[in-house]
């Protein structure tokens, strides 16, 4: 299925988010902090500043920012006319911040111990699209 085809199974169409300033700004190389404060609503800035926190060992706050840009994300989906479920292409790019910062909220969450919260994303994630994971590997 292309991501604007229609699910002959019935399900919801795929969820497609419009271009977002702060993915753009960090494309061009912006700072994830100052991006962040002039476009929060961005999940790409929050993300960044998610797996930043994260290499730097700050886990806690790594979650906090992923808690941040997943909760953005969810409004955007939400305004998109996603319902709560169906399909969230990664290969659609407006699409790739709110991923990226689900799954560090699940990286994030494991690591502190938060096991149940942790699969729920990782299911979650892979709902949206099973090929996000390999996306983020690269």
């Amino acid at each position: 299925m292309s991501i604007t085809g229609r699910d002959l199974l019935g399900g919801p169409p795929p969820t497609l988010l419009p271009e977002e300033a702060g993915a753009t700004l960090l494309a061009q190389g912006g700072d994830p902090a100052e991006v962040a404060a002039k476009h929060p609503t961005s999940s790409a800035a929050w993300a960044a500043l998610a797996d930043a926190a994260f290499e730097r060992g700050a886990v806690v706050e790594s979650y906090a920012y992923a808690r941040t840009g997943y909760h953005r994300g969810l409004d955007a989906l939400r305004r998109g006319g996603w319902k709560g479920y169906g399909p969230v292409p990664w290969s659609h790019q407006p699409n790739q911040g709110f991923l990226r910062a689900l799954h560090a909220l699940g990286r994030a969450a494991d690591t502190i111990g938060e096991t149940d919260e942790a699969e729920r994303i990782a299911q979650f994630l892979d709902d949206s699209d099973p090929a996000a994971r390999e996306g983020l590997r690269s």
